[in-house]
């Protein structure tokens, strides 16, 4: 038990930040009167209370983190983080039960934004900010930030990063010190953040809405401060700033940081990712937006046009929001989009899925296996632009692919057996494990998850938690050799 009391310090640290990080909304609430200040204050007290006793218990035993204690750490964080974020909403809202304050806050921190509750137009501004603000600080990761504050406490942050961080940021560093390396995507992040806000603003959006919302955007998240969404606004300003900003999360934020570093768009050319991810992009939205109008699904071919773009880019990003109720699309239709979700987000993002880059590589491999079939003898290397990529990536990106499978039909399978339908668990899997959000049927878009069961509902925040930690991470800790030291 001694061994693991470094990794329970470290825990508590992070709960301590993060009840600092639950003191935004608390001013908010304090400075608007909006009723929910006893909330926060008793969340904050008992987020501290556990933060310290942790920090307590692992104080006197710090060392730097090994590999093991990295997947330790990362996977305890976003396993008990949410049970912390939940407070706030089981306080204000004494008939929310802990299975789905915990679904909240688990899909607020993971950027799911599969939302159990209903009523969200007239829930305080601070609940409500508080939800998005989740996504902001899940988008780019609780440990992403830690690592910038850590080696400040004698407590190293190398092997957490490499266990959070996404796609190839786990194997460059885009400055000499992984302190460095975090506190520049952090500030990218914020960046673009504020500049969401400000142009949601401009177009026409409250103030407040503007905050909520951008942080929902940035993180590619999907909570609203509305029962409909987008939708509630019905603005084509806004749904053409949310369609940008949502592209710009979408693309890895070390492209982002290297392009602004450089003063430089050559980062953004050199991004192997970034044409496959606009390609994909741009044939669905004209291949939908042609196959809709031609089956009659709309009359005008510019409402077509809109509806299609906003939702297939709010899909494929894993963003989430809604400005249409698109169930009443073809199933064809609704299950494109929803699949979108899988892959298309580029790795370094705040997306989810497997990310574009995987997608890529399995597709080059298919490509290379077909080709050797007809030419045995044939030297094909395996490239992604201009580098090759090794065996050793290759291998780790097929048996991501199937453990990926292996994870969907488990879980599709698990619920089904729990009595529900097999389009609302297939597709509330696919939405939950890929952090998009809006499945189909029971959760598609005008819906939520709210009618499911106690089961299905933990069974749908393990996918959540699955998916944002990229399956590997979480599983690794479940593993019996993992214990045995």
């Amino acid at each position: 038990m001694q061994v693991y009391l470094p990794v329970m310090g470290a825990l508590g640290l992070v709960l301590l930040l993060f009840g600092l990080v639950m003191g935004f909304p608390l001013a908010v609430s304090f400075a608007l009167d909006d009723g929910a200040t006893a909330a926060y204050d008793l969340a904050l007290f008992v987020t501290f209370a556990c933060g310290l006793v942790m920090w307590a218990a692992g104080r006197g035993r710090r060392r730097d983190l090994h590999v093991s204690d990295g997947f330790l750490l990362v996977a305890a964080t976003w396993l008990a983080v949410p049970v912390f974020g939940a407070l706030p909403l089981m306080f204000y809202l004494p008939g929310l039960s802990f299975t789905d304050a915990y679904f909240e806050a688990a899909s607020g921190l993971t950027t799911t934004g599969a939302t159990v509750l209903t009523g969200l137009d007239a829930l305080p501004v601070s609940i409500n900010l508080w939800r998005t603000f989740m996504h902001w600080i899940g988008g780019m990761g609780v440990i992403v930030l830690m690592v910038a504050v850590l080696p400040l406490l004698g407590i190293g942050g190398r092997e957490m990063f490499k266990a959070e961080a996404p796609g190839p940021m786990k194997e460059s560093r885009l400055t000499p010190r992984i302190a460095e390396t975090a506190k520049g995507l952090w500030m990218v992040y914020a960046l673009l953040t504020l500049a969401c806000g400000v142009a949601l603003w401009g177009v026409g959006m409250p103030p407040w809405e503007a905050v909520i919302h951008a942080f929902s955007i940035m993180g590619l998240g999907g909570f609203s401060s509305k029962d409909a969404s987008l939708g509630g606004f019905d603005s084509l300003s806004i749904e053409l700033v949310t369609m940008l900003f949502a592209l710009l999360a979408g693309i890895n934020y070390a492209t982002h940081y290297l392009a602004l570093m450089r003063r430089s768009a050559q980062a953004y050319a050199n991004d192997p990712e970034l044409r496959w991810f606009f390609g994909v992009l741009l044939f669905t939205v004209v291949f939908l937006t042609a196959y809709l109008f031609g089956v009659g699904a709309y009359t005008e071919l510019p409402t077509a046009l809109r509806h299609v773009a906003f939702h297939a880019i709010s899909l494929a990003t894993s963003l989430g929001l809604a400005a249409y109720d698109y169930a009443a699309w073809p199933m064809f239709a609704q299950v494109w989009i929803l699949f979108l979700g899988s892959f298309a987000a580029c790795s370094g993002s705040t997306g989810g899925g497997i990310k574009m880059m995987r997608a890529i590589i399995l597709y080059k491999q298919v490509y290379r296996e077909i080709a050797r079939a007809l030419h045995p003898n044939a030297v094909l290397p395996l490239r992604l632009g201009r580098q090759p990529v090794s065996d050793n990536v290759l291998h780790a990106v097929l048996a991501f692919g199937f453990m990926y499978m292996v994870s969907i039909v488990s879980l599709t399978l698990l619920l089904a057996a729990s009595g529900l339908d097999l389009l609302t668990a297939f597709s509330g899997v696919v939405a939950c494990l890929n952090n998009t959000g809006p499945g189909l049927a029971e959760v598609g878009p005008a819906g939520n998850y709210q009618g499911l069961s106690d089961f299905q509902t933990w069974v749908l925040s393990f996918a959540m938690i699955l998916g944002r930690l990229e399956i590997f991470t979480l599983l690794v800790v479940l593993t019996p050799t993992f214990w045995r030291r």
